[in-house]
Parts: structure tokens; C-alpha cells; sequence
């Protein structure tokens, strides 16, 4: 498994693989997680919700997306949760068998979607890495909600958090360094050059969503970005930097 280092003049390039090796089979399925490691995927990418003190993956707030349930994620009960088929017979999973699949073949980048998911995310991440040997290396907490990654890095310091960032913000990067992140990750459809560079000024690894074709991913590249999330990984693997 590829650990990011803390080096920030390392050239290393990472592959992220989006809600798993999605372009190949069912977002956010132990299915896909399995698939990208097959691929050899040294990150997987997977998003959570919080129901009944579990954390539950899956991307959408609303289960039509992508399972044949309906309604809202969060208010359902874990045990109807369980029953739906989130494509090929795949159930919704649980971030902890997500952990005990991966079993350090690759990190983990966990996106916590809902309210209240910092507690309970953090916990479980404490949980194995005490137990299961797991590192804080290994582990990114990412959101779109700067105060539950506020909040995380109040529970645990040691959690490497990555804020996710539609657009340029006024001030670039800055409201990450400000969070004391150790990544932002940003839009493709927004990142510019400035933004990249000033995020690397302060310190923060640069990691760019979703890189699906050669083309971006080769802007990418030039731009110096640090790594992409991308639904077919073996897009990036297969290319030599």
C-alpha cells in the first residue's frame, strides 16, 4: 500500500479510486472497493452517512440513486438499510466491513456526507487503529462541511483531514490552512494553476475530483496537482509520470 508522505517536494502522483473502481461496478459496493484493489488502486474513496451510531456508505442522500429503496438515507433504520440491493445483489455497506475488506491493502479517503458523522467516523478510526493496526497515514477524513472537519480535528489532531472546495474561493486555500488540513481536494471543472500553487505555499497536498479521461488527466498533471480521484483507476495506473 502506497502511504502520502508528509514530504511535501515528493512527485508521487496518487490514484484515488471514486466510491471504489465505480466505472466498474456499483458505487460504494464492497463490489467496487474490491475491483479497485484488483486494479491496484492504493486509495479507495467511499462516502458515509450516519444511522443509528453506523456509518453507512453511500453517496446520495436519497436511496433511488442508486439502490431500489426510496426516501432519504438518514431517516430509515439501519435494519430496511440492510434489506435493499444497491446493484448486483450488493447491500449498502457499513464503513466498518469497508476497513476489514481493505485490511491495509490500500488507504481509505472516508467523505462524511451527513450531519453528526465526525463522531462517530473518528471513533471507529481510533478503534482500528489501536486494534487493527491500522496508521493515521492510511486514513483521510474529507467534506464539503468545513465544521464537522473542524470538529474532527478537535476530537483527534492526529486525523488528516481533506476539505473538499467547489470553486476558487477569495482567498484560495487559505479557509483549508485555516482548518489545519492536510489536503484540499477540488472541483476539476474549477482548478486553476494559482490555486494549485497557492495551496502547495501553505502546505497542503492538491487532490483533484473526478478525473475520468486522458485529456484532464494529463492537465492535471501539468498542473502539479498531487493526485485525482478518478472511476476507472487503472486510468492513472496505467500511465507512466
Amino acid at each position: 500500500m502506497i502511504n502520502i508522505s508528509d514530504n511535501r517536494s515528493s512527485h508521487e502522483f496518487l490514484c484515488f479510486a471514486h466510491r471504489g473502481a465505480s466505472g466498474h461496478e456499483p458505487e460504494n459496493t464492497l463490489l467496487a472497493i474490491e475491483k479497485a484493489i484488483s486494479l491496484g488502486a492504493p486509495w479507495i474513496e467511499i462516502d458515509v452517512f450516519s444511522v443509528e451510531d453506523e456509518l453507512v456508505v453511500i453517496h446520495d442522500e436519497r436511496l433511488e440513486y442508486t439502490t431500489n429503496g426510496s426516501g432519504y438515507v438518514t431517516e430509515k433504520t439501519l435494519a430496511y438499510l440492510r434489506t435493499l440491493d444497491a446493484g448486483k445483489g450488493q447491500r449498502i455497506p457499513l464503513l466498518r466491513e469497508v476497513f476489514d475488506l481493505v485490511q491495509h491493502r490500500a488507504g481509505i479517503n472516508v467523505e462524511l456526507k451527513g450531519a453528526g458523522t465526525n463522531i462517530p467516523a473518528v471513533k471507529l478510526i481510533k478503534d482500528y487503529i489501536r486494534h487493527h493496526g491500522w496508521h493515521y497515514d492510511q486514513v483521510i477524513l474529507s467534506s464539503f462541511n468545513h465544521q464537522e472537519l473542524a470538529r474532527v480535528k478537535h476530537l483527534d489532531p492526529d486525523i488528516r483531514i481533506g476539505a473538499l472546495v467547489l470553486g476558487i474561493p477569495r482567498h484560495y486555500a487559505k479557509f483549508a490552512e485555516e482548518l489545519q488540513a492536510f489536503s484540499v481536494h477540488a472541483g476539476l471543472a474549477f482548478v486553476n494553476q494559482v490555486f494549485v500553487d497557492d495551496a502547495h505555499r501553505r502546505g497542503l497536498k492538491v487532490f483533484v475530483f473526478t478525473v475520468n479521461f486522458p485529456d484532464d488527466l494529463n492537465r492535471m498533471r501539468a498542473m502539479g496537482v498531487d493526485g485525482v480521484f478518478t472511476n476507472f483507476p487503472e486510468l492513472v495506473l496505467s500511465r507512466k509520470f
